[in-house]
């Protein structure tokens, strides 16, 4: 049985506290804290421009912020040394909005790709096994010699997704996961975000500005607007306010 000390020690994969990052005269993010609970889904929510993507490149080491502290995986960023954040960054799964595939490699080799780099004393065979998991796990295992170019959106990001579980990650970074998706592909994006929580027992930030995302993902959901939390809590919790820039926010993203 594990002593409640170690317990507490694991119980917060990611903690932000009191961070701050400027661009000249651009104040971007204003002293946000923020934890996600191991196991958990984190919902960052905000308009375009109010420093959702910024934090999530100072999470990964992309960006230096101002002032703050920062701990994924109970290691504090401002501490450790590149050797020891690439070794971090394993740990963490970043799935770019984009997608990020290399169209130059089929699908299978975008996926084998991570794992080459990283697990060089993996047989040919384990990669290949680890491959066709991870396929089926985003259920496309019928696209493994496919070009990306031949992927539909939805598709794409399934496989963004896929080659970022390759490594089993521990921690799961989504940025814009819907961007660019019509309802239905959106929703499907939905269910394997929760699918990937629950298989793979990951614990996830996950920045978008789609509400339906984020009451569909999050275990609980932050409001940033203008560089600072407004509120933080279950989705209804923090929808239900009569502060009247998250009443205009949500009227703007109605969900029906």
């Amino acid at each position: 049985m594990q002593e409640e000390s170690e317990i507490e020690l694991v119980k917060n994969v990611i903690e932000v506290d009191d961070l701050h990052k400027s661009f000249g005269d651009l104040s971007v993010l204003k002293g946000i804290s923020l934890t996600v609970d191991k196991g958990e889904n984190v919902v960052i929510i905000g308009k375009s421009g109010s420093g959702k993507s910024v934090l999530i490149k100072i999470l990964i080491g992309l960006i230096k912020p101002d002032h703050g502290r920062i701990n994924i995986l109970g290691q504090e960023l401002n501490s450790i040394d590149e050797k020891e954040l690439n070794k971090l960054r394993i740990r963490i799964g970043f799935s770019f909005q984009n997608s990020a595939l290399y169209d130059s490699m089929s699908v299978g080799d975008n996926i084998r790709f991570p794992l080459k780099m990283n697990k060089k004393e993996l047989s040919k065979q384990e990669i290949n096994i680890a491959v066709e998991e991870v396929l089926e796990a985003v259920g496309l295992s019928n696209k493994m010699h496919v070009m990306p170019s031949d992927l539909s959106g939805g598709q794409r990001k399934r496989i963004g997704i896929a080659r970022t579980l390759i490594l089993r990650p521990e921690v799961m970074l989504y940025d814009e996961p819907t961007a660019g998706l019509d309802p239905i592909t959106s929703s499907e994006i939905n269910k394997l975000i929760n699918q990937v929580q629950e298989t793979y027992k990951t614990s996830s930030l996950i920045i978008t500005h789609d509400l339906t995302c984020a009451r569909e993902t999050g275990n609980r959901v932050a409001i940033l607007l203008d560089g600072s939390f407004r509120k933080i809590g279950k989705f209804e919790e923090v929808f239900h306010s009569d502060n009247e820039e998250i009443k205009k926010f949500y009227a703007y993203n109605f969900i029906h």
